[in-house]
């Protein structure tokens, strides 16, 4: 569920980028950004495992990259993916 959320998220339409959007509501997921449940999942994964996702999160990582630009007023202690705009 996270993954297709991202995906979405992160491809989105042609209008720019709303971090409000990248946030979403699961049942089994809970509530939160889905960049950072698949995060969490990264780490609780089984190694093969992790690295297949890794893959497919990694080229979304690169399109947020893409559409989006650093926000220089972020906290720098957040995840990357927290200080884009």
């Amino acid at each position: 569920m996270a993954l297709s959320v991202w995906s979405v998220r992160v491809h989105g339409t042609r209008r720019r980028w709303r971090r409000w959007e990248a946030e979403f509501t699961c049942p089994c997921c809970g509530e939160g950004w889905a960049r950072d449940t698949l995060q969490k999942a990264l780490l609780l994964l089984p190694p093969k495992a992790a690295g297949e996702l890794r893959v497919r999160i990694e080229g979304l990582d690169l399109v947020l990259l893409g559409r989006t630009h650093h926000e220089p007023l972020a906290d720098p202690d957040a995840a990357w993916w927290h200080r884009r705009c």
